[in-house]
């Protein structure tokens, strides 16, 4: 252990938990949640493998000693879990920054709760604003004016920073990029273009569908009069560029094109207690088993920094045919 807390084999420190919460959803992106896999036929965890509120408080504060700083509630949708607003109560009170990434569609009717409870910030998905490309990648009747009432009850609940997060697939969605960008400029609303990856095995996922972010970067400089703007965090994972007017930003993840995995600070821990140490791992190690045969408080912050000092991840870095064959989690059950 240091004075920064526990440090990987690359010497990566643990700042951020996503916690999945379920690995149901109710739409059907294509990119993470085909339907031909996830149909009626598919086998979802049951709901009593889900790791309960007290055993997610549990890891979470034996992960505080080892420098744990914010959580991120995950899915699947996480609004899908019932009462979630206590969770995000008992988080809130360990003293971490609390945010939830969200497809947005039942926000309406939780939000002000959600905020009333200790939610710091939210991530909405949202991958085009044309109602017909919204279908097509979601797969499902759920309306984008439903997102967009989402997006909106977030920001009058005072869930802000909001943040907005758009997968871009080559063939499929590059026209939503510039929509996007004027739609929410002047909103406060940060705008994120992601790189599509081969998270999981069952998106179809090749190099050919990726449209790297210097493209997009390139096509919106001719749209906008945007600017760089310096990271103030070395973990952050977007570069960041603003409106040259000041009326907000925009940015991009490019995990393909530029990987940083050098500086992932960042576990998941699986809905049914699996904890990950990379979005592209093979496998989890079983935190449930250990809080269930009564590790709690150091006894489990020791077994927590055990499995982050052997973590030696860098799947992005090192990405190739060969380790794209090799089996990967999908990125419903641990979350994005």
């Amino acid at each position: 252990m240091t004075d920064s807390g526990v440090l990987d084999q690359l010497g990566r420190p643990l700042r951020d938990l996503r916690i999945s919460v379920t690995d149901r959803c109710n739409f059907r992106c294509r990119y993470c949640m085909p339907r031909e896999r996830f149909n009626e036929d598919h086998t979802f965890l049951p709901r009593r493998a889900y790791l309960s509120f007290d055993e997610i408080e549990k890891v979470v504060l034996a992960c505080k000693p080892l420098g744990l700083e914010k959580v991120r509630i995950t899915g699947g949708e996480p609004l899908l879990r019932p009462d979630l607003h206590e969770l995000v109560r008992r988080l809130s009170s360990t003293g971490v920054e609390v945010a939830l990434t969200t497809n947005a569609s039942l926000l309406p009717r939780q939000a002000a709760r959600l905020a009333e409870a200790g939610l710091d910030r939210v991530t909405v998905s949202l991958d085009a604003l044309d109602s017909k490309i919204h279908s097509q990648m979601t797969d499902s009747s759920i309306p984008v004016e439903t997102v967009l009432e989402g997006i909106d009850a977030a920001l009058r609940s005072g869930l802000a920073p909001v943040k907005v997060n758009c997968v871009v697939q080559r063939g499929v969605n590059e026209t939503e990029v510039a929509p996007l960008v004027r739609r929410f400029r002047g909103t406060g609303i940060t705008v994120r273009f992601i790189e599509y990856m081969d998270v999981g095995r069952t998106n179809g996922w090749q190099l050919g569908h990726v449209v790297p972010s210097a493209d997009l970067l390139g096509y919106l400089q001719g749209e906008f009069d945007l600017t760089p703007v310096e990271s103030d965090r070395p973990s952050d994972v977007a570069r960041r560029w603003a409106h040259s007017d000041g009326s907000g930003e925009i940015g991009f993840i490019s995990s393909v094109t530029e990987p940083f995995c050098g500086d992932c600070v960042r576990a998941r821990l699986s809905a049914d207690g699996r904890l990950h140490t990379c979005l592209f791992a093979s496998g989890g190690h079983d935190l449930r088993a250990i809080v269930e045969n009564g590790a709690e408080g150091q006894q489990l912050t020791e077994a927590i920094a055990a499995i982050w000092r052997r973590r030696a991840d860098r799947y992005s870095e090192l990405r190739s045919e060969e380790t794209s064959a090799l089996p990967r989690i999908e990125m419903s059950y641990i979350g994005g």
